[in-house]
């Protein structure tokens, strides 16, 4: 299990990448850890930070879509306040402007298509 040092330098480092750009992490700062803590342990687990609400492959070109930030983060803070894990969430959401919508899986089944 990772340390309460390790989840707090992840979780400066992911709000240093998000909040120039324009993205928030969780406002709910036991929901923010429980999800750090599935970042690091999948990276433990895998070597790469696989979105730990979804099934990880273990190879990280084949999850590489999921590799956080997910290739559909964008898209789903866009339409819907938040990712499919809530890790990012829009401004107004974290603001507590407006609440964060279920979600939908974007993944394709099985993962993204080989080109």
């Amino acid at each position: 299990m990772p340390t309460a040092e390790e989840v707090d330098e992840l979780i400066t480092a992911l709000r240093n990448q998000a909040e120039p750009r324009g993205y928030h992490l969780n406002p709910n700062e036991e929901d923010l850890r429980v999800i750090i803590e599935g970042l690091l342990v999948n990276k433990e687990k895998f070597g790469y930070l696989g979105c730990p609400c979804r099934l990880n492959s273990g190879v990280e070109e084949e999850d590489r879509d999921i590799v956080c930030p997910c290739d559909y983060r964008d898209d789903d803070v866009n339409e819907f306040g938040a990712c499919y894990c809530s890790l990012y969430v829009s401004e107004a959401c974290a603001k507590a402007e407006a609440e964060a919508q279920s979600v939908p899986e974007r993944r394709p089944p099985g993962g993204p298509k080989k080109a």
